[in-house]
């Protein structure tokens, strides 16, 4: 299919998705918080977060059937545009042009380093040459990839080889084996990530990198008030889990 062919196709499938809206938004004004809701979510965020939102969610709207896809950040939105998917849980700064945002918290990037690195000895850590020089980061397509180049000011980074991780566990298992030190979410620290490695995890001095967790969904999307629930419950249930840490 020729370059044309293929905007037609897509421009087809976003009007198609908006005619869907249209039509759903009866039933949703007269039913809701009902029937199937398909999520999809970035691979840095599901299972650090679904494992206690999706029991919450099922726990106060019992007739709303979530349905889950995990992927990278452009091919959900893609699905989110063409009506494949009601909602996406992604992190920002991504662009999200012509989409409804709902930003939900911020979450801190923590670096990590085996424990004994000189780098931990620091009092006060940031993102210096010299660590963005160690840095090893994710492969093209995955937002946090930009996030850690962002946070280094898109300064070399360690992949002068051409190395680099195709998830957070493979990230860390590379920092762990002394390839370099990473980046990693907080609430991918706070949910167990590093348990079982030798890897230490500090908080850098402020301002602290961070990325936006946020729902966002079609413009002309009917389920406003599954929106705002969702990210409601999303909030409460991060909120309780920070809480818990402090204490």
């Amino acid at each position: 299919m020729t370059p044309v062919g293929e905007a037609v196709v897509t421009r087809a499938r976003e009007l198609l998705a908006g005619a869907a809206d249209l039509v759903e938004s009866t039933a949703a004004a007269a039913a809701p918080m009902c029937g199937p809701l398909r999520l999809g979510v970035i691979p840095t965020i599901a299972p650090f977060l679904l494992p206690q939102l999706v029991p919450q969610v099922r726990m106060r709207f019992p007739k709303l059937k979530l349905a889950l896809r995990e992927g990278l950040t452009a091919d959900l939105l893609v699905r989110l545009a063409e009506g494949q998917l009601d909602f996406a849980l992604i992190a920002l700064p991504f662009n999200t042009v012509g989409l409804l945002v709902q930003p939900l918290f911020e979450d801190e990037l923590w670096i990590a380093a085996p424990e004994g690195d000189p780098l931990l000895a620091a009092k006060r850590l940031t993102v210096s040459p010299q660590t963005a020089g160690r840095l090893l980061i994710l492969e093209e397509g995955h937002c946090l990839r930009e996030h850690t180049l962002l946070a280094c000011g898109r300064a070399q980074v360690a992949n002068a080889d051409g190395l680099e991780a195709t998830s957070l566990l493979t990230l860390v298992e590379m920092a762990e084996s002394g390839w370099g030190v990473a980046l990693l979410p907080q609430m991918a620290i706070d949910g167990g990530l590093l348990e079982g490695t030798r890897l230490v995890a500090r908080q850098l001095a402020p301002p602290a990198p961070t990325r936006t967790i946020a729902l966002v969904a079609r413009h002309s999307t009917a389920r406003t008030a599954e929106l705002s629930a969702l990210a409601q419950c999303t909030v409460e249930m991060h909120r309780r889990r920070r809480s818990s840490r402090r204490a």
